[in-house]
């Protein structure tokens, strides 16, 4: 990095900190991912010259994982392990909802149907981005889509949420009850080995699946290092904060109203369906509804499950929800888009012989 894209990175943390600072003197809702995320979007839509690299959303993700896995117990486990079958349900049905607002993006933004798939699948920005872009479609709207997806979850449901007073409905805790400085410096080496090893393997959302993968296993055989100091939460939501914020553009609403209000429309239709079908869940499964809206909402695993961790709203279940979906998404979205793909070929080629 050049000494001008250092001074830009370290200027952008400094706003993002203090924007967060601010919002937890507030009381906003998570406030350590939201001040950042919306002060750096703002200024950066405003013209002004601020961002952070990528690897400063790996950290963030890095930071959050390992702190997600820490609630993995024993007892939790077993529990998560005999929900699996809500847990499917969740997924296919969130992504189902993905590939239902993809149509109605498609139609009230007239863009391709393969811009608007890949925009609408709940995954990450950058991998659907990539993704898409194998298939042909338009990169920048599908990380526009992508990242104002993420903008309004994370807006509107703390939001809500805080708003009825649903907090600590469903707590969790972790399984460290102390702070131990020697085993969180091993806890986060090992999590950060993870994270790299997934992501050399390209698995989307490397850093955070990957501290997952090991802190779970750590946690559920009792080798509990130590526990997460809430000051490194803190850091690791802002960190992710002023990454979500920096991939807004200056050009983000210049002659694209139509296609950000499609988002807009799309996005809140997601939300409310998979709101009433975690609403159902709840009801079948005598489960919190709020854990269960939250677990099935079409956000980023990170930014929901900072929200559950926040609002002490079944961390791990929440977690559990959004791994599942990332799998399910990771499974499925090649070999159905390609069948979709020849579908609408099909169609196509018949509708021209009916004419």
């Amino acid at each position: 990095m050049t000494r001008r894209g250092l001074s830009r990175a370290l200027a952008s943390l400094v706003i993002g900190a203090v924007a967060g600072y601010a919002c937890a003197l507030l009381h906003t809702p998570i406030p350590w991912m939201l001040g950042p995320l919306f002060s750096l979007a703002f200024l950066r839509v405003a013209g002004v010259d601020v961002g952070v690299p990528t690897p400063v959303r790996y950290a963030g993700q890095w930071i959050i994982g390992t702190s997600l896995g820490l609630y993995f117990t024993p007892q939790v486990v077993r529990e998560v392990a005999g929900l699996w079958y809500l847990l499917v349900a969740g997924a296919v049905f969130s992504v189902a909802v993905g590939y239902a607002s993809a149509v109605a993006l498609a139609r009230m933004a007239r863009l391709d149907r393969t811009t608007a798939l890949f925009a609408s699948v709940p995954g990450g920005a950058a991998e659907m981005a990539v993704l898409g872009e194998r298939f042909g479609a338009r990169v920048d709207r599908v990380a526009a889509a992508q990242s104002l997806r993420i903008l309004i979850v994370v807006a509107v449901i703390p939001a809500i949420y805080t708003l009825l007073g649903v907090h600590g409905a469903d707590p969790y805790v972790q399984g460290a009850k102390s702070f131990a400085p020697d085993g969180f410096l091993l806890l986060m080496a090992a999590t950060a080995a993870g994270g790299f090893a997934f992501h050399r393997l390209q698995v989307p959302n490397a850093f955070v699946l990957g501290s997952l993968a090991v802190a779970i296993p750590l946690t559920a055989m009792q080798i509990d290092l130590s526990a997460m100091p809430q000051l490194a939460s803190n850091i690791g939501q802002c960190l992710l904060g002023c990454a979500l914020g920096s991939r807004f553009q200056r050009d983000f609403l210049e002659g694209a109203h139509r296609f950000v209000g499609a988002v807009l429309a799309s996005v809140l239709l997601a939300m409310v369906l998979c709101a009433l079908f975690g609403a159902a869940l709840a009801y079948a499964s005598q489960l919190h509804p709020a854990t269960l809206v939250l677990g099935t909402a079409p956000g980023g695993i990170a930014e929901m499950c900072i929200t559950a961790k926040v609002l002490q709203l079944g961390v791990p279940l929440v977690t559990a929800f959004h791994v599942a979906r990332v799998v399910v998404i990771l499974l499925t979205t090649v070999p159905v888009y390609a069948r979709l793909q020849q579908w609408w070929e099909t169609g196509g080629k018949e509708n021209a012989v009916e004419k």
